[in-house]
């Protein structure tokens, strides 16, 4: 008589890939947040499963910090394309450069001015579609976090 015992791991993904599910259903343009890491490699991989054999229906998005070693963005890339994802970028040094985000000190982290480019929505309605994202769910920062829209 076969188990329908299902293991931990194996009900902590069927809940993330509802969880993804329920969100491209719910919200018009959600994102995911991409930063290379283990943990948004995790999230992707699982919204791939979640949609397969469909491409994902929402964008990945990267917060360059303009502090990744040349490798992560070469993996970021690589990996992108093997999702055949789509892929938005926005740049912590051009909102540096435009005034928006203001660093306190030369050599200072850029990792709270990551918010005021992922926020800066004026800047991706005009050279990509328009895409908002006033609400959010996941871990915060770049790192697997699900953006929603209301």
């Amino acid at each position: 008589m076969p188990s329908y015992l299902v293991n931990h791991l194996a009900q902590l993904e069927a809940e993330a890939i509802y969880v993804l599910r329920e969100t491209a259903a719910q919200f018009q343009r959600p994102v995911l947040l991409f930063s290379g890491g283990k943990d948004s490699i995790v999230m992707a991989w699982l919204a791939r499963k979640a949609f397969w054999p469909a491409r994902l229906p929402f964008p990945l998005v990267h917060i360059d910090t303009g502090h990744n070693f040349v490798e992560t963005i070469e993996f970021r890339d690589q990996f992108v394309k093997l999702m055949e994802a789509d892929l938005k970028v926005g740049s912590v040094e051009e909102s540096i450069k435009q005034g928006k985000a203001l660093r306190k000190r030369a050599h200072a982290s850029r990792n709270k001015l990551q918010t005021v480019t992922l926020l800066d929505t004026s800047r991706y309605s005009r050279p990509m579609p328009p895409w908002r994202w006033p609400a959010r769910r996941g871990k915060g920062a770049c790192e697997g976090t699900l953006f929603l829209p209301p």
